[in-house]
């Protein structure tokens, strides 16, 4: 009776949670802190919290689909993560946010093909009108809605983190159906800054010049951004212990209309009327999901 209502709150935290992060994350690289730092400071941070609970899991009577999973997992979301902080460096909330939506049409494919999830047709117009809705957004830019656009860095920097971050999901699920929400999210921490933390000597980042950046006026920015991923993560695991992968996909995308308020509010981004309308119709095709995915 019960479950119902917990899904429908850790969908709504997760709604919340996400472009919150994004504007702690956006704020850090305008103060000039690199995204590769950002981003495993952020899995560090988790990971030690994670410690604390973790103890009293049987580690290694976890199966091999566990580890593998997990390692798949990892390698997905350090370089999704990544480039989404390197999107955000420069690209807009409010643009950036929405061209997420194309993430559940990942999902689904991916999880079809993994995890035998079929969506049906009430799905499929539910995504439908979501990558629709995307377009109104996506018009506001000075490519407008064309290939032109697929030449921005931090637009295709976008694309490839929303097909990583997507993929990465299915990866999560796996690991989810061999152990728990829970287990699976320690897995996420751990692996997610093993692999980061790889990626900062991969660029050749001048780490030492990077942390002396940080500074005690930007702990809170860190901490706040910390919680945000914490609970964008672990309601996401629940989600997807709860609904298929491209449902649960398409539901996260309203907080397309989060994203775009937020924008305007705190970094003054622009056609702010025409980038709502795309997010509410993509807020139609979320509900049609929600309400019509069992019939």
């Amino acid at each position: 009776m019960l479950e119902p209502l917990y899904t429908t709150i850790a969908v709504l935290l997760r709604i919340l949670s996400n472009p919150l992060g994004n504007v702690f994350q956006k704020q850090l690289t305008i103060k000039g802190h690199h995204p590769l730092l950002i981003n495993f400071l952020t899995y560090f941070m988790l990971s030690l919290v994670c410690i604390v609970i973790a103890v009293s899991v049987s580690w290694p009577v976890l199966s091999s689909t566990f580890w593998l999973y997990s390692i798949l997992g990892g390698i997905a979301g350090a370089l999704g993560n990544g480039l989404l902080v390197k999107a955000l460096q420069t690209g807009d909330l409010s643009v950036l946010g929405p061209i997420n939506a194309y993430k559940s049409v990942v999902g689904v494919i991916a999880s079809v093909f993994l995890l035998e999830e079929i969506p049906n047709l009430w799905g499929l117009l539910g995504i439908t009108l979501i990558i629709w809705g995307s377009y109104f957004v996506l018009d506001t830019t000075e490519e407008r809605f064309s290939w032109a656009l697929l030449k921005r860095s931090e637009i295709q920097y976008r694309i490839w983190a929303l097909i990583l971050t997507a993929i990465e999901a299915v990866f999560i699920k796996k690991v989810i159906l061999a152990t728990s929400p829970t287990i699976a999210f320690f897995s996420w921490c751990w692996f997610g800054a093993l692999f980061s933390f790889l990626l900062l000597f991969v660029y050749r980042l001048p780490v030492k010049t990077e942390i002396g950046k940080l500074g005690a006026a930007n702990v809170s920015s860190y901490l706040f951004l910390v919680l945000c991923i914490g609970v964008m993560q672990f309601t996401t695991n629940y989600a997807l212990d709860h609904m298929p992968v491209g449902y649960a996909l398409s539901l996260f995308q309203l907080s397309t209309i989060v994203s775009v308020l937020l924008g305007h509010r705190i970094f003054n981004e622009s056609d702010i009327r025409k980038k709502l309308i795309g997010s509410l119709i993509m807020i139609a095709g979320s509900v049609m999901i929600i309400l019509l995915k069992n019939r």
